[in-house]
């Protein structure tokens, strides 16, 4: 049994290393949303329309059930082990009692990071899988130095992650020093490490992903990764302690790949000793001090890929470097003070993927540079671009998302748009488009994503959502809907984000219509005429995890609690179990400021991060 249900090293995902400006949620203020470093626990089961369970499934979520029966599972084979472990931890059903039967499991995975409760008495457990235990996250824990050091013995770990544990010093990473096997270590906002607690990383001669994010006092610790020939990753944003000379003690890591050091205190001088990172492929330098003197430095990188220039108030002068940059993929220039005459460098730029020029001078004649390069993203938001620019990007067939929002496009300037067929995600977010401009995009089956927040959209516009059968979001929050529009939306049965705020005339009867969305896991209808006796129709939603009421009026709270106990007994007992959801959606209603403010806090699963607004910063790419 043990080998069947066996599962790879090189299959698992302990380190999820994701691009989160790509595929997680935009955030104009969040230079981490660009690219982030991060562990991420399994969570095939909080995804909708999931098949029904493997009898091991079956068996293991009856374990879980039974939980406090178990006093031991170590003469299991290890692999039943840790898939019973994750499912607890998931599940939200791991406590200093059940902990102690997986004593002297060898499980390889322990990835406890937000997980409550977590302090240094469960590191013993933790320290007894031994040379088995390959990954480690006891991020936001209370672990302390005392509770980390008794890992000095698992010689075999390879991945540890400690963000936000206020309690580790430098006399705790000290105990590391010995883990040479390690590859991958993440201290984000660390804040009681310094320059001296990283003494100890110099012993790490395998690490290849160093993360220290928001970490403020680590000034000069950089010497201590002179030796460090492997290291690939190196992530100092948000540290403003960082300056131009830390930048000259890694100026010999040749072998760095990624290197991040956005809203750090570098600049130009900092820059130019980078120079010699001949593998760099990715570099971050978002809100950094410097200017465009620094694009000499930066074209000599012939292998650069991704470069983040975001808020650093560059001009037009001196961006004909960009020119030097073949292979760039990924360039971001957003709120920069560049304007048209910068895209003029850009156009042999022949392998650009992605290009972000939010909130930055660019016009319609701009926009005629970037039509023969093969963009599958564009974000033109809150530029002076017009319905006349449009024509330049009739052609970017390839193009895969457009952010047009708070641009001077028309209904008209749209027509250009309907041979982009290629487009899956569009945010038309501008109160100048109507239900004539969504006439104009019917052409756009195969969208999954459309961003109708602000557009004056009304019922009669709703009719031409027939054609968008593959969207999975959809924001409509103009105020024109009622409930006879969404008889058009209750149809998209692949919807899993819908929102429909700001919309006062729903009743009812909208939840009514949408009850039929099972995919649907976030909805929003604040500042509708949603009642108590709306909101029976939820019941049916059984993957819902977000709900927003905000500004709804005349609710009962025992009729919330009944709805919101009811979709968790569907789906977040096995997150929470049903006592303490039941405690956990008290506890929001105890606290809301006022009625009805919003169930997300009392429905939302622990891996799900929506981020979903109204209109508040956090917006889907």
């Amino acid at each position: 049994m043990g080998g069947i249900c066996s599962r790879k090293r090189d299959q698992q995902v302990c380190e999820g290393r994701v691009r989160r400006g790509v595929s997680g949620n935009y955030c104009k203020s969040s230079s981490s949303k660009w690219l982030g470093t991060t562990f991420s626990r399994p969570n095939a089961d909080l995804q909708p329309g999931c098949s029904f369970p493997s009898l091991l499934e079956s068996c293991i979520n009856r374990i879980r059930e039974d939980i406090s029966r178990y006093k031991s599972f170590s003469m299991l084979p290890r692999d039943i082990s840790q898939q019973i472990f994750n499912e607890l931890v998931i599940s939200h059903c791991l406590t200093d009692a059940s902990l102690e039967a997986f004593r002297d499991c060898a499980l390889q995975d322990v990835l406890l990071g937000e997980y409550p409760g977590v302090m240094d008495s469960w590191m013993d457990v933790i320290s007894s899988q031994g040379s088995s235990l390959l990954s480690v996250d006891l991020s936001d824990s209370d672990v302390t130095d005392a509770g980390l050091g008794l890992l000095k013995d698992c010689s075999n770990l390879q991945a540890i992650a400690l963000n936000y544990c206020n309690n580790i010093s430098d006399h705790g990473l000290k105990h590391l020093s010995g883990l040479t096997n390690v590859t991958s270590l993440s201290l984000k906002k660390s804040c009681s490490v310094t320059a001296e607690g990283m003494r100890a990383f110099s012993t790490l001669l395998n690490l290849e992903n160093l993360d220290m994010e928001r970490c403020s006092g680590i000034h000069g610790g950089l010497v201590h990764l002179k030796g460090l020939k492997k290291l690939e990753s190196l992530n100092i944003s948000c540290c403003k302690c960082i300056t131009d000379m830390d930048m000259k003690a890694i100026s010999g890591l040749t072998n760095l790949k990624e290197l991040q050091i956005s809203n750090s205190n570098v600049t130009d001088v900092g820059v130019s000793y980078l120079r010699g990172l001949q593998k760099l492929i990715l570099l971050n330098l978002e809100g950094c001090n410097i200017t465009t003197a620094c694009l000499d430095s930066i074209s000599a990188l012939a292998t650069l890929a991704y470069l983040n220039l975001n808020r650093c108030h560059l001009p037009d002068d001196g961006c004909d470097k960009f020119s030097g940059l073949k292979n760039l993929k990924v360039l971001s220039l957003a709120f920069n003070d560049v304007t048209d005459a910068c895209l003029v460098h850009l156009k042999g730029l022949k392998n650009l993927e992605s290009l972000n020029l939010d909130s930055c001078r660019i016009g319609d004649e701009g926009i005629a540079n970037l039509a023969g390069l093969p963009l599958k993203s564009l974000e033109l938001s809150d530029t002076i671009v017009g319905s006349s620019g449009l024509r330049h990007l009739s052609g970017i067939t390839h193009l895969e998302n457009l952010n047009l929002s708070f641009t001077l496009v028309t209904d008209g300037g749209l027509r250009k748009l309907s041979g982009l067929t290629s487009l899956r995600s569009l945010n038309l977010d501008a109160r100048q488009i109507t239900d004539a401009g969504l006439t104009a995009l019917t052409s756009l089956t195969g969208l999954t994503r459309l961003d109708l927040f602000g557009a004056r959209i009304t019922d009669s516009g709703t009719n031409c959502l027939k054609y968008f059968k593959n969207l999975k979001s959809l924001e409509i929050c103009g105020g024109g809907l009622t409930d006879a529009g969404v008889k058009n939306i209750k149809d998209l049965v692949h919807l899993t984000v819908l929102n429909l705020s700001q919309n006062t005339n729903l009743t009812d009867k909208t939840l009514e219509l949408i009850s039929g969305l099972t995919e649907l896991v976030s909805l929003n209808v604040s500042n509708s005429l949603i009642t108590n006796e709306g909101l029976c129709y939820l019941k049916p939603l059984k993957n819902l995890r977000a709900l927003s009421l905000e500004s709804c009026k005349g609710f009962e709270w025992d009729i919330i609690l009944d709805v919101a106990v009811h979709l968790t007994s569907r789906f977040l007992t096995r997150c929470y179990g049903a006592a303490s959801l039941l405690a956990l959606v008290k506890t929001v209603v105890h606290t809301a400021t006022y009625p009805c403010r919003s169930l997300v806090g009392a429905t939302v699963s622990p891996d799900l991060t929506t981020g979903h607004h109204q209109r508040g910063p956090l917006k889907d790419l």
